[in-house]
């Protein structure tokens, strides 16, 4: 198999294909091709490159060890280390032409079996890649210096480490390349394995339910699937019965389970932690939630940013441009200098093997998958390469308020008894509270706890309302949400109320939990001169309140997602911005910054709209992220000034 590189995009194109697109990280080849056109020359091209076209149902032939590069590599080092160590130590023998050329044969013929095949077949194509120049390389010293050997020219004309040399360190860049690539590739494998389970399915047959477990790559959209505590969920669905505790952190970062109840979506690969329910499943395959994050992945690492594009239109050029300056080299140094015919060539062949355009052509996409590849370690999603090249021009970073600088959590804030004490008004809620499996309702038992004791009867839970009971008294006792209390009072901006027999009792508020890493994440920004902007539809009392704590420049406060855009659009021109959020709201000003970003637990059109998906839905990784994107961009210049210097090495 012949190494992937930018030059063979274009053989597909010339074979009328469009938009070709090679994914280094997950090797594999995609591209479209025009209505009712044939497929076959553009597979023969493929296939003429060297590599293995499988089509849809096939298993693809697994790779002998001796096919390896790792096998390559250590075969032809075990030959170059003694050929090299001539120059270190007086082993008389290691000077023999003789024993040189034993030692590099074997050496020669592995490289020209890999890189030879490549260049001859990349000629045969009519685009020369960078193993022509390999090739050439290293055949240049070889015979050089097996024609000093055959005429007895004395040791100024052995270059056989030479010519191992170049064969072999190249063979180790490449290995340390596949090595790289692999290791980006670590989350995708995770999140494929996730997939993989056993699903109870229901058959109904005579009236009876039959329980049978499968593969759930076998279910089909439609199917019944029972789910007990401890399972997990096999594929996306919606539950017609029952109710559960899920355990959503493998999406949302949320360790808290979710409740969820009857119409309500599970998402496949999270954990039913506590109940048991049956659903029909809604999507399989890659129409799942997890399979979306695979794909976004996958498709990260395949997108090209703008330098790397700039780096395929050079290495198109670039072979034939260093064949001809190596002629031009020895021409100059032999005829012009007056130098010596061996010191020529071997200027001649340094231009050949320095000027190798793997810099390019391979290096910039390898830089860039490193760092999409560490940021998917890190439970960042970034889908393009042009997202992580565009973090470097970042100078604004606008957030949303609830959700993303908070928590979405809510704690006991303010509330109020009417005609009891604040005593008896706890100890009624906690009452009818504990018997409700709501977070809501556990986070107050939990906070309340030990308020006393208030005997109740009947209690029952209405779904979307609230609890309901009677006391010994016959009192008829109510606590749920606005719809409890409607008409009873004019205050609706209460998140709890307590209603006695059709009278309003009290009521409680809650607060949203500002995000322990929130303040360190606006000091990190601020520190690289980053301006923090908090833009909002919350009322500006509560949004300036969070703009103290954390220290935010600018409030924006009470705005409609019509507002929000326009802000964007008006910060936009001052300078490019980042922006963080996680609601629908959020969607149309994610879209229109230059980068949009969303955490995991974000609806599913914030998540389509950014750019960047904080996975473990933890803003800590946002200066992570943008650091990436930084060092990504610096890492690809030092590839080019690197190669130019050394390109011009031979003329010193």
């Amino acid at each position: 198999m012949c190494q992937l590189c930018a030059y063979h995009l274009q053989i597909p194109e010339k074979k009328g294909v469009d938009n070709p697109v090679i994914s280094f990280a997950t090797e594999e080849l995609s591209f479209s091709l025009p209505a009712e056109a044939d497929v076959t020359p553009v597979l023969e091209g493929i296939n003429q490159l060297g590599y293995e076209v499988v089509l849809p149902g096939a298993e693809a032939i697994k790779q002998s060890f001796y096919k390896t590069l790792a096998f390559k590599f250590f075969f032809c080092l075990i030959f170059t280390l003694p050929l090299l160590l001539h120059m270190w130590v007086s082993w008389h023998w290691l000077h023999n032409h003789w024993v040189q050329l034993a030692l590099s044969t074997p050496v020669y013929l592995v490289g020209m079996a890999h890189f030879g095949r490549s260049a001859f077949r990349s000629l045969r194509n009519g685009v020369a890649n960078m193993d022509v120049l390999v090739t050439l390389g290293a055949t240049a010293a070889y015979f050089y210096s097996l024609t000093g050997t055959l005429l007895q020219l004395g040791s100024d004309y052995l270059f056989y480490e030479t010519a191992a040399a170049i064969i072999t360190l190249v063979f180790l860049g490449n290995l340390l390349e596949e090595r790289s690539v692999k290791q980006t590739t670590t989350a995708i494998a995770e999140l494929a394995r996730m997939q993989i389970t056993t699903a109870r399915k229901i058959h109904a047959e005579n009236g009876s339910e039959h329980i049978h477990e499968i593969d759930n790559r076998e279910l089909r959209v439609g199917d019944q699937v029972l789910v007990n505590t401890g399972d997990k969920i096999p594929m996306d669905g919606t539950i017609y019965w029952g109710s559960g505790h899920v355990n959503e952190s493998m999406i949302s970062g949320e360790s808290a389970p979710v409740a969820k109840k009857e119409k309500d979506k599970v998402i496949g690969g999270t954990i039913l932690e506590e109940g048991s329910i049956k659903l029909f499943i809604t999507a399989t395959g890659k129409d799942t939630v997890l399979s979306y994050i695979i794909e976004l992945v996958k498709q990260a690492q395949g997108n090209k940013p703008p330098m790397q594009k700039l780096a395929d239109r050079i290495s198109a050029v670039f072979v034939p441009l260093v064949l001809g300056i190596a002629v031009l080299t020895f021409a100059g140094w032999y005829w012009i200098g007056n130098t010596p015919f061996s010191s020529a060539m071997m200027r001649s062949i340094a231009v050949l093997v320095i000027a190798c355009p793997c810099a390019m052509g391979l290096a910039t996409p390898a830089a860039v998958m490193v760092g999409l590849g560490r940021a998917a370690r890190n439970g960042i999603l970034i889908k393009g390469g042009h997202t992580l090249e565009m973090f470097r021009n970042i100078r604004q970073i606008v957030f949303d308020k609830t959700g993303t600088l908070t928590t979405g959590k809510l704690q006991l804030g303010a509330y109020k008894a009417i005609g009891m004490d604040e005593q008896q008004f706890k100890a009624i809620v906690i009452n009818l509270e504990k018997y409700s499996s709501h977070p809501v309702a556990k986070s107050i038992t939990a906070q309340w706890k030990g308020a006393g004791d208030y005997q109740l009867q009947q209690v029952r839970e209405q779904k979307g309302v609230g609890m309901m009971a009677r006391d010994k008294a016959g009192n008829e006792w109510r606590l749920g949400s606005y719809k409890m209390a409607e008409g009873l009072t004019e205050e609706k901006a209460h998140n709890i109320y307590l209603v006695k027999n059709n009278e309003l009792a009290g009521w409680i508020d809650f607060t949203d939990e500002l995000r322990p890493e929130a303040v360190t994440v606006v000091r990190q920004l601020k520190a690289t001169g980053i301006k923090t902007i908090l833009l909002s539809g919350d009322m500006a009392s509560k949004c300036y309140h969070i703009a103290q704590q954390l220290g935010i420049d600018e409030v924006y406060a009470e705005q409609s997602p019509a507002q929000k855009l326009q802000k964007v659009e008006e910060l936009m021109k001052v300078a490019p911005l980042a922006m963080v959020g996680d609601g629908i709201n959020d969607a149309p000003a994610l879209a229109k910054a230059a980068i949009g970003i969303s955490l995991s637990d974000a609806t599913q059109v914030a998540m389509q709209s950014a750019n960047v998906v904080l996975l473990n839905n933890h803003l800590g990784a946002l200066p992570l992220a943008m650091g990436l994107g930084k060092h990504t961009y610096i890492t690809i210049k030092k590839i080019f000034s690197g190669l130019l210097r050394i390109t011009w090495w031979p003329y010193r």
